[in-house]
């Protein structure tokens, strides 16, 4: 079974082709590309580079969020459009979960984060690859959650860096981050936790964003303020 997977919810663009439990061709990059205007070459190059034609695909799998706004949108509708097009299954998988599976055998509490700004994270937290919570939330929360765990913890994703500092000053020596290889989602990875899911209805597959965008934040503002 030949597998197709994408990944644009942040920064990092993530794709691969899986056939069976082999991967024949990843590629990922955290380079500030814009993912309208580089996601589908890069499928085809890599499609190319493993010799499979598009018809060749018999699923695809993609992360649906959180993250960029935009980013995550790109993902999904591409995703969507080539599973409607070629009649095949798709798998949608959250993308904390994603950046998470790039370390699975850690015996502790996993935490993958992406910042959401103004001292706010989307984060999901797992034991034992068993998703305990994925959320937008402050960072503060996300501590005292799960500090009062009482297991060590890893901290994985490329906006670890940014809230180090804090992490450190509140979980002390409970608390490890990966090295740089790890904090890149791996669309390989993300295949790998779709064939253990149900496919999605194509036409319900959308994305999670955790929270409210600014223009239905501003929207339900408006309505308040006129009484609606």
């Amino acid at each position: 079974m030949i597998w197709l997977g994408i990944d644009t919810s942040h920064t990092p663009l993530a794709i691969a082709i899986v056939k069976d439990d082999q991967v024949l061709a990843e590629y990922k990059s955290s380079l500030k590309i814009t993912h309208s205007i580089g996601t589908m070459p890069a499928i085809e190059e890599l499609l190319k580079k493993a010799d499979i034609k598009p018809n060749e695909i018999d699923a695809i799998a993609v992360a649906n969020g959180p993250g960029s706004y935009t980013g995550v949108r790109i993902g999904v509708t591409i995703g969507k459009t080539l599973a409607w097009t070629l009649n095949i299954p798709i798998v949608s998988i959250s993308s904390l979960q994603v950046i998470a599976g790039n370390v699975p055998f850690f015996s502790g509490v996993v935490c993958s984060i992406m910042d959401a700004r103004r001292g706010n994270v989307f984060a999901g937290i797992y034991v034992s690859g068993e998703v305990v919570k994925e959320a937008h939330m402050s960072l503060a929360e996300l501590l005292q959650t799960v500090d009062e765990m009482g297991q060590p913890v890893l901290f994985v994703g490329m906006d670890v860096v940014i809230h180090w500092e804090q992490i450190k000053e509140v979980l002390g020596d409970k608390v490890q981050r990966v090295n740089a290889a790890f904090n890149l989602p791996s669309a390989a990875v993300l295949v790998e936790l779709a064939k253990n899911q149900e496919a999605s209805d194509v036409h319900t597959t959308v994305p999670e964003y955790l929270r409210v965008t600014e223009a239905e934040a501003n929207w339900m503002k408006e309505q308040k303020k006129n009484g609606n």
